[in-house]
């Protein structure tokens, strides 16, 4: 089994590699937080097989600490490691500030070269990630984060400050940050390579992240969810909701009532079309219209229900009868005027998808009645 410690276990990147570690690769995993004695740790390092060096600083009360931890963490933990003869693999996050001339970047820069000398004296692997800013579930608002921030804020109902929203940003996700960590397991470095990059970054400004935030933080509004397919958006979404409140992850639906039942909107995409759901009461008839672009999906999940189409020129009727007990998805076409009815004594409970938001200017939707003995009242 591998042998794999963590320092600054109890940060962001810290606490998620270990949970992916533990779960996903059955190895042993010791840890070493701030605060520990120095005496855990070289226990740990004597059984170490690989290191991930996440230990650091980046908001000291004083820029003295920069070098103290970034360097000289790292210093004792290469030293050790020196003295004992021990040349586990070692990977360590560094940022891209590394290559700025601040206390900050200058001290990671430092770190970086005392593992390369580490590497170079004894043959060890290294590998050094210098990272942008990592956003996810778990990272610190106010911190080191913009992305944890705005989460944060719009998550508990606040605005967002914003002071340059042309900003340029460069981001990571958490799980592709852990996902490249972890293939360190098992790669071998290659010769004179000591950097390596998270597969994949994005690039945005200060304004356009705050805009997609806000779009998500609406939709509990709008019921419109953000274009998943867009890889940030997607990241953006999961990360905006671990910032909730435990109290604040349901939020109430408008529901629109009449004598046939309700009818209950809930989710759009513009992407996607969208997703309602109707409660009818026993004999109540819904539909008796056509479509000529909108396309439909009808799912029963409570009750049985007559769904009958026709196609709008021709005589021919169709009907499916579906039910709670045999869940199926039904087709509707364009071209075909459609109704469902209930059939049972009980209330039915239908899950619809429409592939188009509905356009109260532009609805495509004509009535006219499947049988002409589905009269004006049961119609919907």
């Amino acid at each position: 089994m591998i042998n794999v410690l963590v320092t600054g276990a109890g940060g962001f990147i810290g606490k998620n590699l270990i949970d992916r570690l533990h779960r996903e690769k059955g190895v042993s995993v010791k840890q070493y937080h701030r605060g520990d004695d120095l005496s855990l740790l070289y226990e740990h390092l004597s059984n170490a097989d690989i290191i991930y060096h996440l230990a650091g600083v980046n908001r000291p009360q004083n820029n003295e600490a920069f070098a103290t931890v970034n360097r000289g963490l790292t210093e004792l933990i290469v030293n050790y490691l020196k003295k004992h003869h021990k040349t586990p693999k070692i990977v360590f996050s560094s940022s891209t500030q590394a290559e700025r001339e601040t206390p900050y970047g200058s001290s990671k820069k430092s770190a970086e070269d005392v593992l390369k000398h580490y590497s170079r004296d004894t043959g060890a692997d290294v590998c050094i990630y210098r990272l942008p800013g990592v956003f996810g579930k778990w990272c610190r608002p106010h911190y080191n984060s913009v992305v944890a921030t705005f989460c944060h804020e719009l998550a508990h109902d606040r605005d967002i400050d914003i002071h340059d929203a042309d900003k340029a940003l460069e981001l990571v996700y958490i799980d592709d940050v852990v996902d490249s960590f972890i293939d360190c397991l098992d790669q071998k470095k290659a010769e004179e390579t000591f950097y390596y990059d998270v597969p994949q970054s994005f690039h945005t400004t200060v304004g356009d992240l705050a805009h997609k935030l806000y779009q998500i933080k609406d939709m509990r509004k709008s019921l419109i969810i953000p274009d998943l397919s867009d890889k940030l958006t997607k990241y953006l979404y999961t990360t905006y909701l671990a910032y909730l409140d435990e109290h604040n992850f349901s939020y109430r639906l408008p529901a629109h009532q009449d004598e046939r039942g309700s009818l209950v909107e809930l989710i759009k995409s513009h992407q996607s079309g969208q997703v309602f759901m109707s409660t009818s009461r026993k004999g109540v008839i819904r539909g008796n219209h056509y479509h000529h672009t909108k396309v439909e999906k009808f799912c029963v999940i409570k009750g049985m229900a007559n769904i009958k189409l026709r196609k709008i020129d021709s005589d021919d009727l169709i009907t499916y009868t579906v039910s709670e007990q045999n869940i199926e998805m039904v087709d509707i076409p364009p071209g075909y005027t459609h109704s469902i009815e209930n059939v049972t004594d009980g209330e039915m409970i239908v899950l619809f998808w429409a592939n188009e938001l509905y356009d109260p200017d532009n609805p495509d939707t004509f009535r006219l009645s499947v049988q002409q003995d589905d009269t004006d009242e049961k119609k919907g």
